[in-house]
């Protein structure tokens, strides 16, 4: 009998494990892994319920979002349940994740990714997959997987468009190679330009795929390549990517400026008239705060979150003292809300 598996799983898996990639060798190396997921909407969620169903033994999930209506269009694990309870997306995950595949272990942590959290929520990862919404995050998981020699994989997508492209430190460029610095000028979002479902499942199941070989032991079928996708207009396209650069400032000169702990600006959120407000770390009692809050506008909360709408505006407020500010992408005014109403 296999060390990982035993006959209900060898069944369970036994699709995969025919597939001659995978094979019962790699089905157990599956067993034994630890992938993590920062960012759990569209991208993020489809990783998880895939990575669940191949058999990843270890997942964790990050996200700092809470599920809302608009989400489950093309956010895959998500029901109107979770929306209504406005539950945080990494425990509503983590729950799904449990009544999908209750052989593997999944932790879903509500958090912000940040330069003082990174080693101790992705160190023991053996991969990391991108599923979050924007550059600094990335850069900062850049930073950390190229320091610790860990593979991860980058993907986004907007409109009908997507782009991936994994980063094997030592052997491709990184993401500072490709992209030394965040882009300039207006960018589109999910909010200014909408967003199809099919192209945030294409560009996670190639996300996913290579993950499969890393974690299945054939880290060597993962090719530096930059894989473009546009699912209305039709095409894909991959090039290669260009080699390691010796001058980037990360995988060339190992400067992990991402890394160095400093306070976090507020941050708009992509695809949402929102602000992030995480500025320090203090804990706040929900429960005393909504008391506060109950004469002056709705209040709704639980363990997780508070819901303080106070129209045009709604606060979200989490126990760790970061809140979503949303109605708003002005970060002065949303400083400003988070002064008045949570101090």
């Amino acid at each position: 009998p296999s060390e990982v598996m035993n006959a209900a799983d060898s069944e369970r898996y036994s699709r995969q494990i025919l597939f001659a990639g995978i094979g019962e060798r790699g089905q157990e190396a599956l067993g034994r892994s630890h992938a993590a997921i920062v960012g759990c909407g569209a991208l993020g969620s489809f990783h998880a319920a895939a990575l669940a169903r191949a058999g990843v033994g270890f997942i964790t999930i990050l996200d700092r979002d809470y599920v809302e209506p608009s989400n489950l269009q093309r956010q895959w694990l998500f029901e109107e349940a979770d929306a209504a309870a406005a539950l945080p997306k990494a425990v509503a995950a983590e729950r799904r994740i449990a009544g999908i595949n209750s052989g593997v272990r999944v932790r879903g942590v509500v958090t912000d990714l940040t330069a003082s959290n990174v080693a101790e929520l992705l160190g023991d990862a053996d991969l990391i997959l991108d599923g979050t919404d924007n550059f600094e995050t990335r850069y900062l998981i850049n930073d950390f997987a190229v320091s610790r020699g860990r593979p991860w994989i980058y993907g986004a997508a907007v409109g009908s468009y997507g782009l991936t492209m994994p980063v094997i430190p030592g052997r491709t460029a990184c993401f500072r190679c490709v992209y030394p610095d965040p882009p300039s000028g207006v960018q589109p979002t999910c909010e200014t330009a909408g967003v199809l479902n099919a192209i945030v499942a294409a560009v996670a199941s190639l996300q996913v795929a290579d993950a499969l070989k890393i974690l299945s032991g054939h880290p060597d079928l993962v090719r530096g390549r930059i894989t473009t996708i546009d699912v209305w207009e039709g095409g894909i396209r991959q090039i290669e990517g260009p080699p390691p650069d010796p001058q980037c400032p990360c995988c060339g000169r190992r400067e992990f400026v991402y890394l160095e702990e400093s306070v976090r600006p507020p941050v708009r959120m992509c695809g949402r008239n929102a602000v992030q407000i995480h500025e320090r770390d203090r804990p706040i009692d929900l429960l005393e705060l909504k008391a506060r809050l109950e004469p002056l506008g709705e209040v709704r909360a639980n363990e997780f979150a508070l819901r303080f709408t106070i129209a045009p505006y709604e606060l979200t407020v989490f126990p760790d003292g970061r809140a979503i500010v949303k109605g708003t992408s002005d970060t002065g005014l949303a400083r400003s809300l988070y002064a008045r109403y949570v101090g």
